[in-house]
């Protein structure tokens, strides 16, 4: 309450009010995070690894592996500039780890900052052990590279290597990228139910994804329902799809693929373009010349041609 007997404390109060009232209006939402699953994740119940975050590189970046509990984090933009259009933003990092910051709340950042509400998808991943067992297979894979791990080369691959672990199942790499894949629909799902509450237009939910981000997205486009379907997806050096194995659907949603010509692990992308055009589907294809894994990826500020060929696809595609 603004006293009401002391004038000048009063006008101080006020202006202390209005002043906050007007950054309230003018800033982004803050972000909060949102479980996909309130009673646990199917599938993982009776998983007792510990989630945990580190960092990497020069600037340190975030990092998160152990990943148990699916959830978004939300990023809402501001009233003023919001289009309605939203991103599920699923990080790389060879399902051994997500690159929190480089591929998630950076870009989220972005898309927020220019109207468009972004999900920071935590999807489950490997087991890689106590942070003992997974700075020795760090130091194993970097020794293996010639270079100590940094910003591009944390837990990057299509396959993740031998270190990491999943509890039971005769192929833990396929059972894994199921459960991310199953963790990228439901988090578009769980966007549209909550459509209303956060301004959105639920018929424009799409979803980009990173390497091992990049085959949640895709997977997305390809294998979904009514209310998970994405309304567009971003593949930006997606790993582990293999074209002509794939069957793509009769509703597959509009997709724009980015890599380097120089990225083996990349490389399908320009064959998933091809599957999508033969099919006579909407799909971009953008490739540099040079650049190898991670290229579209500043070190600490948010791609311009990743984030604005996304707001761009999500913009102006209807379905």
């Amino acid at each position: 309450m603004i006293p009401q007997n002391n004038p000048k404390a009063a006008r101080a109060g006020a202006a202390v009010i209005t002043g906050l009232l007007l950054a309230a209006a003018v800033l982004p939402a803050q972000t909060n995070v949102v479980m996909l699953w309130t009673s646990g994740a199917p599938g993982s119940e009776s998983w007792t690894q510990k989630e945990a975050e580190y960092t990497f590189g020069n600037p340190a970046l975030k990092a998160v592996r152990n990943v148990v509990k699916p959830s978004i984090t939300v990023y809402l933009p501001s009233a003023e500039t919001a289009t309605g259009t939203s991103v599920v933003v699923a990080p790389g990092g060879a399902f051994r780890m997500l690159s929190w910051d480089s591929e998630g709340r950076l870009v989220a950042d972005w898309l927020q900052r220019h109207g468009v509400a972004a999900f920071v998808l935590k999807y489950r991943l490997t087991d890689t052990g106590t942070d003992e067992e997974f700075a020795q297979s760090q130091a194993s894979a970097a020794a293996g590279r010639g270079g100590a791990v940094g910003t591009r080369g944390a837990g990057r691959g299509a396959t993740g290597g031998t270190a990491g672990r999943v509890a039971g199942g005769p192929d833990p790499q396929t059972q894994i990228r199921t459960m991310a894949a199953g963790d990228g629909l439901r988090a578009i799902e769980v966007v549209r139910q909550h459509a209303a509450e956060w301004r959105l237009d639920p018929a424009h939910v799409g979803i980009m994804g990173f390497s091992a981000g990049g085959y949640v997205a895709v997977q997305a486009a390809l294998d979904h329902t009514a209310a998970n379907r994405p309304a567009f997806v971003a593949a930006i050096y997606t790993c582990c799809e293999n074209a002509p194995e794939l069957k793509i659907p009769e509703d597959a949603p509009p997709i724009f693929f980015l890599h380097a010509y120089n990225d083996p692990v990349s490389a399908s992308s320009p064959s998933l373009f091809l599957a999508w055009k033969a099919a006579n589907k909407p799909a971009e294809l953008h490739t540099y010349s040079a650049g190898g894994m991670a290229s579209a990826c500043p070190n600490t500020t948010s791609p311009p041609t990743i984030g604005s060929n996304a707001s761009a696809t999500g913009s102006g595609t209807r379905n």
